[in-house]
């Protein structure tokens, strides 16, 4: 981690298999992934490294498209990489989101699932936007629904 990178540690109290499922099939994402009263309205995922990431969010009665992503790495269970820095077949984006990477880590905690969320940016701007925006309060808005949603899985 650099000063460059933002960071959200969180045990999840929900096994790890479950919060993967969260993060992985768009029927339980979009449940969770936007901090209330955000709504997440559709959402496309392919996968795989080079899939598309893409989701579309309601919030005052206003829908408007989140910026596009790619996936980097799909470690199962383990590790979800991804950016808005490149689109769908790793195609650069000309106008990218945020400007950002995000790791997100699993692993098993005697408690449920160690979530770790590592947000690395290319220059201190970029950084400093996204945690202005409400990175800290967003993503651990959304780690709390996560949790939350995660317990109900049967």
């Amino acid at each position: 981690m650099t000063d460059l990178d933002l960071t959200l540690h969180r045990i999840l109290k929900a096994p790890r298999a479950k919060v993967w499922a969260c993060w992985t099939k768009p029927e339980h994402l979009k449940h969770w992934f936007a901090p209330k009263p955000v709504e997440v309205v559709e959402i496309e995922m392919d996968l795989r490294p080079g899939g598309r990431f893409n989701s579309v969010m309601r919030m005052d009665g206003k829908t408007f498209p989140a910026m596009p992503g790619c996936y980097l790495e799909v470690v199962p269970e383990e590790r979800l990489t991804f950016t808005d820095m490149l689109h769908e077949g790793f195609r650069p984006a000309l106008t990218p989101g945020l400007g950002f990477t995000a790791i997100v880590s699993f692993a098993d905690h005697a408690d449920g699932t160690e979530y770790t969320v590592l947000a690395r940016h290319g220059d201190a701007a970029a950084r400093e936007k996204h945690e202005k925006m409400g990175f800290h309060d967003g993503w651990a808005t959304a780690a709390e629904q996560l949790e939350t949603y995660a317990a109900t899985l049967t």
